[in-house]
């Protein structure tokens, strides 16, 4: 019985994969930086946004490491070629999911939900629904095994 041939790599994965995991490693950057209080890193933020940011109850803190993680991990899958990256990226959005819960139904002060913040929350959404979608199509198609 001969072995499937996986198909050969398309040059956009490469190129979706490696911007995947440079935008994901950011969120994994800022999410240890806030973790671990980095005061370089926090003195970008006012003592309001310090107060909202370290005020997280546990359950959301539990979300967003699951949306960051697992949103790096399926970064990291998806230029393995592994087509277990569309299921991290559907654990992040379900990190997401539960990370904006809170903050869009807790006022955050100045700076943090509005303007650039909201932007950001939008983008985000945007890029990781892309990613799963894009994951899909890839594991699909054979190219994610």
């Amino acid at each position: 019985m001969a072995m499937l041939e996986r198909p050969a790599t398309p040059w956009h994965l490469w190129i979706i994969g490696i911007l995947a995991l440079l935008w994901n490693a950011f969120g994994a950057y800022d999410y240890l930086m806030t973790q671990t209080r980095n005061e370089a890193y926090m003195s970008a933020f006012s003592p309001e946004q310090l107060e909202y940011f370290y005020g997280f109850p546990a359950w959301m803190e539990a979300f967003w490491a699951i949306g960051v993680w697992s949103a790096f991990l399926g970064a990291v899958l998806l230029v393995l070629r592994s087509r277990f990256a569309f299921h991290a990226f559907v654990l992040g959005l379900v990190g997401l999911a539960g990370s904006s819960v809170y903050q869009l139904t807790n006022p955050a002060p100045a700076g943090v939900m509005d303007g650039v913040g909201l932007v950001l929350t939008i983008v985000i959404w945007a890029s990781q629904i892309l990613l799963a979608i894009y994951a899909f199509a890839m594991t699909r198609t054979g190219v994610l095994r």
